[in-house]
């Protein structure tokens, strides 16, 4: 075999780490330019009003955007109660009820095709399932729709936190005579926790941007969320629709609505990061 010389060789790896560098470079550029925009543009929409008023009306200036705070809260909220259970429970069949058989193989491959479907395929799912069958928009639908984008989210991360716990560790319960669910409930959720938790935390950050399944499903509303059968003002709808009017004073109001959500989808994603970070301690 031929040997290369080590100039050529040292060439090849320069020209690979000053490529793979300009690239994160790049991208963290773009990063800090879209932070930059919508903080300078969305702190001048920032005001005690903006926090707890209502929207004022087309043309007016003034007003806020507290239901759409207030609706936004409510359907994550409901999404989380629904989604992570259920993503918790399915990650358990995957790594420990199933683990290692075809069943579980077949489960996988599902919950991964359910990761890349599109978020406005879940819905226009839920809208003829929810939407049409009622005869209107309601903000538990969106909530279902936030809920059925988190469950493969979940359930994945479980797969895998749960997966890396020694099964020496399953094995010492076992053969203290514990059964199997208090095993995995007491003993391995709890050599699991920091990851579970990051998961949890990564995938409320998931949908709490969503705008798409919620146009099918919540819509939006001027008013305060007054029941969850009922659509429900929201703020990625808000911005859509506030972004596309002629109305400056809106406009201003989206981009105060986009600074808000980019700042919870960034606490949330530093606090799983911390989550994470204090568990490797």
């Amino acid at each position: 075999m031929k040997r290369r010389p080590n100039t050529f060789r040292k060439l090849q790896d320069l020209f690979v780490k000053v490529l793979s560098s300009a690239a994160a470079l790049l991208g963290i550029f773009f990063l800090g330019w879209i932070l930059f925009e919508v903080g300078k543009r969305g702190l001048g929409a920032f005001d005690a009003a903006f926090f707890t008023s209502l929207p004022a009306p087309p043309g007016a200036e003034g007003g806020g955007l507290a239901n759409a705070i207030l609706g936004t809260l409510i359907i994550t909220a409901i999404a989380t109660v629904i989604g992570v259970p259920l993503g918790i429970m399915a990650g358990v069949y995957l790594a420990e009820v199933a683990r290692g058989t075809k069943r579980a193989a077949a489960v996988r491959f599902v919950v991964n095709a359910m990761m890349g479907l599109p978020s406005i395929i879940v819905g226009l799912f839920v809208y003829t399932l929810l939407v049409l069958p009622f005869g209107r928009f309601s903000g538990f639908a969106g909530a279902v729709a936030l809920a059925i984008i988190m469950l493969p989210v979940v359930a994945r991360t479980a797969d895998d936190m749960l997966s890396l716990v020694p099964s020496s560790l399953r094995e010492a319960a076992l053969a203290l005579g514990a059964p199997r669910w208090r095993v995995t409930f007491a003993i391995v959720f709890r050599a699991a926790k920091a990851g579970l938790v990051t998961g949890v935390l990564l995938a409320i950050a998931r949908v709490s941007g969503e705008t798409a399944p919620l146009l099918f499903t919540a819509l939006n509303s001027v008013y305060w969320p007054s029941s969850l059968m009922e659509p429900m003002g929201n703020l990625t709808v808000t911005i859509f629709n506030y972004a596309m009017s002629p109305y400056e004073d809106w406009q201003r109001a989206a981009w105060g609505a986009s600074l808000l959500i980019m700042a919870a989808v960034l606490g949330t994603t530093l606090l799983a990061r911390f989550v994470f970070k204090e568990k490797k301690r």
